[in-house]
């Protein structure tokens, strides 16, 4: 069952060296406070997965903590590429990152084999494109009822899977509704799953189309206001569109890099330091 605790102590218990990671969310409620927390906290060896991998893989990627992504499609939104994650994967600074790369429809496939204790998802897809060529995950099989063939890749079943949510009741249900991705399947896929949330209510009422996460399918609940910033979080914040501009210039060289992760992650307690920090320095 879920327990409701901080965000440092959910990582603390959660999130080990050399696990496999997924951080869910699609243009919308991205845990960007638990990233900084794993980066905060030091994990290192990990096998990072994202549909839509942004600014905070790239943070987790420049400041050592991945070996590995596994996503289909990085950049940073509206705005050009992930310098941090480019310069890992042709330079191999700070360490050479491994990728596997595939399409939105097989993530989303494989989350969905995974969340059913699968081990592998197969549809229609890839046929015609190179991508086989370069991701030995990626096989075919044959129908046996129809004879077509068909793409198969392996299910994701991390070891922690990390959401972000607009609210908690005080059991540990969770409660999210806007933009959705595949959150609720990488949930359901992962061994461990740590949700932030906006607020921690008594009770909340959940419209048509909400997604409920039932509290024996979560670990750990932690309350973090604005954790999904620069992302937004529908009912309570919008994009901040400035930020994601900001970060091409910060992320671009390695210095400018560390030293604003210095100064806003690792010199700061937890996330209401780096946000009290970000909303002094302008950024907010």
């Amino acid at each position: 069952m879920a327990e409701i605790m901080t965000l440092a102590e959910a990582v603390s218990s959660l999130v080990r060296d050399g696990d496999s990671v997924s951080m869910e969310g699609f243009t919308h409620l991205i845990p960007h406070a638990a990233g900084h927390e794993i980066i905060r906290q030091g994990r290192r060896d990990l096998t990072i997965t994202r549909m839509t991998p942004d600014m905070i893989y790239d943070q987790l990627i420049g400041m050592g903590c991945a070996r590995k992504m596994v996503f289909s499609w990085g950049g940073n939104p509206g705005v050009g590429s992930l310098h941090r994650f480019r310069d890992a994967v042709e330079k191999g600074w700070p360490l050479k990152l491994e990728v596997e790369e595939h399409s939105h429809a097989a993530l989303a496939n494989a989350y969905e084999a995974g969340a059913a204790g699968l081990p592998m998802a197969v549809f229609r897809g890839y046929l015609g494109t190179s991508y086989p060529d370069v991701n030995p995950n990626i096989k075919s099989v044959t129908c046996p009822f129809t004879g077509e063939k068909l793409a198969a890749v392996p299910s994701i079943r991390p070891d922690v899977a990390i959401i972000h949510a607009q609210r908690a009741d005080r059991r540990g249900n969770v409660h999210l509704h806007g933009i959705v991705g595949v959150q609720k399947e990488a949930v359901m896929a992962a061994k461990r799953a740590i949700v932030t949330v906006e607020e921690i209510v008594d009770e909340f009422d959940a419209g048509p189309n909400d997604v409920i996460l039932p509290r024996f399918i979560v670990d750990a609940v932690c309350e973090v206001p604005y954790g999904a910033h620069p992302s937004f979080a529908h009912g309570f914040y919008k994009r901040d569109n400035a930020f994601y501009k900001k970060w091409d210039g910060i992320a671009r060289e390695r210095e400018s890099f560390t030293n604003w992760m210095q100064e806003y992650v690792l010199d700061q307690a937890d996330w209401s330091g780096t946000w009290n920090k970000l909303t002094e320095a302008g950024y907010v």
